[in-house]
């Protein structure tokens, strides 16, 4: 069975100069000012990759209820195992997306107008991605859906260690109340 970063490489290419991602990038040059940062560690490019790696999941997960509906239980039910197993690390990525904005922004209603623009350009990229999957040739899609239950049940689905590395760099930089 190919590793889980080999079955994401084609929808992480898109993700990779999606503007949600390059949105994260420009969020960390306007916050990179308020410390240092220590050579080899690159937060948002850390920080996009295992994002990136989620938002995949939910990209073809998208595709594959849209294409077969009729395997749409099986799916669900293995998406909701994987959510639940990686329930910690998707609140931990979404506290950091959040703590990158609310540092990019000046004030409350900055914060709010940043929030709506960055989560809107992460879900269009998302419909983007579903979209190129679902124009894909027939028995691909099809192959890639009929996998996706099994794929997110095995242990090759485990974004922690599939991105361990990615993720010890972004756990240097220590989330709001810890």
């Amino acid at each position: 069975m190919p590793r889980f970063r080999d079955c994401l490489i084609m929808i992480n290419a898109r993700l990779a100069g999606s503007a949600a991602c390059i949105a994260l990038v420009a969020l960390h040059s306007l916050v990179a000012g308020a410390a240092e940062t220590p050579p080899g560690f690159d937060y948002p490019t850390n920080l996009r990759e295992v994002y990136g790696a989620y938002q995949a999941v939910l990209a073809r997960r998208d595709t594959c209820i849209t294409a077969h509906p009729q395997s749409r239980a099986g799916a669900e039910k293995a998406f909701v195992a994987w959510q639940t197993r990686h329930r910690k690390l998707i609140e931990e990525l979404d506290q950091r997306v959040t703590m990158m904005i609310r540092g990019a922004s000046k004030d409350e209603k900055e914060y709010a107008r940043n929030v709506g623009k960055y989560e809107g350009a992460i879900l269009r990229q998302r419909e983007e991605v579903k979209n190129d999957l679902l124009h894909q040739l027939p028995s691909d899609l099809e192959a890639m859906c009929k996998a996706l239950p099994e794929f997110l049940r095995s242990p090759e689905s485990d974004l922690e260690k599939a991105y361990a590395e990615e993720l010890a760099i972004i756990r240097k930089r220590p989330l709001a109340g810890r």
